[in-house]
């Protein structure tokens, strides 16, 4: 029983079932239209309303009094007719009194009012005043700031400027100097040669070397053929190059010794054709400091020694 209840339940109705409710619907619809058009018609039936409104004048007047008839004469037996008496005129209006003057409390509130306005007039003028007194001051005041700036940047630009032309001259002045100590070394050395020179030319006469000699002395002096590799080993130590020179080539520096053994100065007198190798040299005998004595206990006063990299 149940599933049967349950499908009639969700059964679409039967046919034929809509004119019912399709009835119900069109008379409700009737229903309303005729409860619509009687109350239109209700709203409409009543009389206009009018509003009356009567103007009055702004000033007060009074008005004219009413002109009063006479009452009329009693009846007489034929009497003579007596002209009627002539109407009199409606007296002239009475004018409207002048407006009331000013009180004494509206005359002191006016005064107090422009008092007031006076006052708050001369306040403002002298705010104006106060104001344009403090743009002026600020004005001059960013007006002398700039010119303070001005001037502190134009005498740090000369003060640069003279630092820059005291630089210059320093720097011209160390150049001059070097270029003359140059110069002196230069002349030095050409005196030096000239009188190698000389001394070579005067000691042909009684020299004793062979004929493949190429010193100047009349005899054969220096160190001993060993001295020069005691050298050369005292200095290899102190070679500090991890390059690759191709050709081996050989860098030779003169060297100038105290009688001590003390190297006092030195002197490339003949390049590689490789920086690093020059400067390798050269580094390595001021490493160095001292020679090595010859086995006379004497050092010569000068010598060139000559490196290369793979000896």
């Amino acid at each position: 029983m149940q599933t049967t209840a349950d499908h009639l339940d969700l059964a679409p109705p039967q046919s034929g079932r809509w004119l019912g409710p399709v009835g119900l619907a069109l008379i409700a619809h009737g229903i309303l239209i005729i409860a619509l058009t009687f109350g239109v018609q209700w709203q409409s039936d009543g009389e206009p309303v009018t509003v009356e409104a009567e103007l009055w004048s702004r000033t007060p007047q009074q008005a004219a009094p009413r002109a009063v008839e006479p009452p009329p004469p009693p009846p007489q037996s034929a009497p003579a007719p007596t002209p009627a008496p002539a109407p009199k005129p409606a007296p002239a209006p009475t004018p409207a009194p002048p407006p009331p003057g000013p009180t004494q409390a509206e005359i002191a509130t006016a005064q107090a009012k422009k008092k007031a306005e006076a006052e708050k007039k001369e306040r403002e003028e002298e705010a104006k005043k106060v104001a344009a007194a403090k743009a002026a001051d600020k004005a001059a005041a960013e007006k002398k700031a700039a010119a303070d700036k001005a001037a502190a940047e134009k005498e740090k630009q000369q003060k640069l400027a003279a630092e820059k032309r005291e630089q210059d001259r320093k720097q011209a002045a160390n150049e001059k100097r070097d270029q003359e100590r140059k110069d002196a070394e230069d002349t030095k050395r050409m005196a030096q040669l000239r009188e190698d020179q000389m001394k070579r030319m005067m000691g042909q006469a009684g020299a004793t070397g062979g004929a493949q000699s190429t010193g100047t002395a009349q005899q054969s002096s220096g160190p001993t053929p060993g001295y020069a590799g005691r050298v050369a080993a005292r200095i290899r130590p102190n070679v500090v190059f991890t390059d690759v020179a191709p050709g081996n080539p050989r860098a030779e520096v003169e060297v100038r010794i105290s009688p001590d053994g003390t190297i006092s100065s030195s002197k490339l007198v003949k390049s590689s054709g490789n920086k690093d190798w020059d400067d390798a040299v050269l580094r390595a005998i001021e490493r160095t400091s001292t020679l090595p004595k010859d086995t006379n206990g004497t050092v010569p006063s000068s010598m060139v020694i000559g490196l290369r990299p793979l000896d």
